[in-house]
This record gives structure tokens, C-alpha cells and sequence, in this order.
């Protein structure tokens, strides 16, 4: 694919491609098709962060082609919902990989690089939420932003979460994990101008429907710029937080 992009590079400057046709050829840069795998490698130019691979469903043999196509382009991998036995399997053919236990996630043994400005807060209600909240921690830092944490701060005991409120300004977004009845963003959100991004989890008893209980008391806040993501997606609120970032660092 690189060679394609330099051989387009190389016909702008000599006159054979014009702006317009080169700006076109980018917005539909072919994807790689490795039949029933297409790796979208043009989303970070579209989009400004790359395609970040689901991990769970995918067959051992989907992922081993899929890493070693990333390694094949120099291309930094970050692979979510990934089981620890899969990625032993992976690790034995690929021995760069590393997997981030809590947050299953898998990323080549690269520390990850800054690329924003602006910095991520991630809170989590409760010790039994931190999976999601590492989840969220690994993307955020792999996507290029700095990320602090806090966990266990939950609303049972609200002097937890006040302690922290003079941190809340500190930082351009704060992702909030929650389970069971999902208070925690609205507290938060309460006490900082500071963008929330609230991620329910299905943490919580019978009545809490696996998540479904505190996903709609975070979308029922009664706080103004509280946004929203899916049960236990910790990666879609670190994404959302990036782009956020990228706006601030242009």
C-alpha cells in the first residue's frame, strides 16, 4: 500500500496527477483485501486514528493473518476483547505481542507514543468495574493521549469522589466507569466543566439487566454534556476522548 501512495506522491510532482485527482485517490484508498478480511488502513487518514481490531468472535486463524499483516505494514496493532487463551495461541507465532490482562487487550511490545494534547481522567466506581475502566485506560494511551486514574470512587461513599474534584479541571475529558444503578457521572459531571463520557457497565445484580439499568440512568442524567457510550465499552469512550483531543492539539 505504501508503494501505491508513493507512486501517486510521485505523479503529483510531476504533473500527471492534479490536486483534485490526488485528494480523490486518498478519500478512496483501497483497503486490503485478504478476501473475508478487509483491514481498513486508509482510516487514519480519513479519520485521524486507525482501525482498531474486535477481538472476540474472530477464529485464531482471522487474528494470526490479521497481526501479520499489521507487522507486514509497520503498523501499531491494538486487538479488544481478546481471551487470554487466544492470545497465548497468537503469542507463540508472534512473540512481540503483549497482552494487557484486565483490559484484554492485545499490542505489540511498543510503549505507546503522545500524540495530543489535552489528558484523560479514568474513573471507576467500583473494584468490579476496573476490567472496563482498563480497557478504556489501554485504548486511551495506545490512541496517544495522556491518561491519569482513579478507581473505586463510587457514590456509596461520595467523600471518595469529592476528594477528587479539584483534579476534574486538570484534564480536557473524563471517561466514567459505572455499574449497578450508573450514579457516578452525573456526579461527576455535577462538579466540573470538564466533557464526561460515561461507559455503563454490567456490573450490578439481578435488576441491573447486565448493564441495561445503568446505561439508562446515564442516558437520563440530570447533568448537562454527560455523553454516552455501550455496555462495557471502554475502547468507544477512549475513542471518543481522542477525537476530542485532536481537536484541542490542532
Amino acid at each position: 500500500m505504501s508503494d501505491l501512495i508513493n507512486k501517486k506522491i510521485s505523479q503529483l510532482k510531476s504533473g500527471e496527477l492534479s490536486e483534485k485527482e490526488f485528494a480523490k485517490f486518498l478519500q478512496h484508498l483501497p483497503y486490503n483485501n485478504m478476501g473475508n478480511i478487509k483491514l481498513d488502513f486508509h482510516r487514519q487518514l480519513r479519520r485521524g486514528l486507525p482501525e482498531v481490531i474486535y477481538g472476540k468472535g474472530k477464529s485464531l486463524l482471522q487474528l494470526e493473518a490479521i497481526v501479520q499483516k499489521y507487522k507486514d505494514l509497520g503498523e501499531e496493532i491494538l486487538i479488544t476483547k481478546l481471551r487470554a487463551d487466544y492470545f497465548d495461541s497468537l503469542r507463540s507465532s508472534h512473540p512481540d505481542l503483549i497482552y494487557h490482562e484486565r483490559a484484554e487487550i492485545v499490542t505489540f511490545d511498543k510503549p505507546p507514543e503522545i500524540r495530543v494534547k489535552g489528558s484523560v481522567l479514568v474513573l471507576s466506581a467500583g473494584s468490579s468495574d476496573e476490567p472496563i475502566a482498563e480497557e478504556a485506560v489501554v485504548s486511551a494511551q495506545y490512541l496517544g493521549n495522556h491518561v491519569a486514574k482513579e478507581y473505586d470512587v463510587g457514590v456509596a461513599c461520595l467523600a471518595r469522589i469529592l476528594d477528587l474534584q479539584d483534579k476534574f479541571n486538570d484534564h480536557t475529558v473524563i471517561i466514567v466507569v459505572a455499574g449497578m444503578e450508573g450514579a457516578l457521572p452525573s456526579v461527576v459531571a455535577g462538579l466540573t466543566s470538564t466533557p464526561v463520557i460515561a461507559v455503563p457497565t454490567s456490573v450490578g445484580y439481578g435488576t441491573n439487566f447486565n448493564g441495561i439499568a445503568a446505561l439508562l440512568s446515564m442516558l437520563n442524567s440530570c447533568s448537562g454534556g454527560v455523553t454516552v457510550t455501550n455496555i462495557d465499552n471502554g475502547f468507544g469512550a477512549a475513542y471518543q476522548a481522542t477525537l476530542i483531543n485532536k481537536k484541542i492539539s490542532r
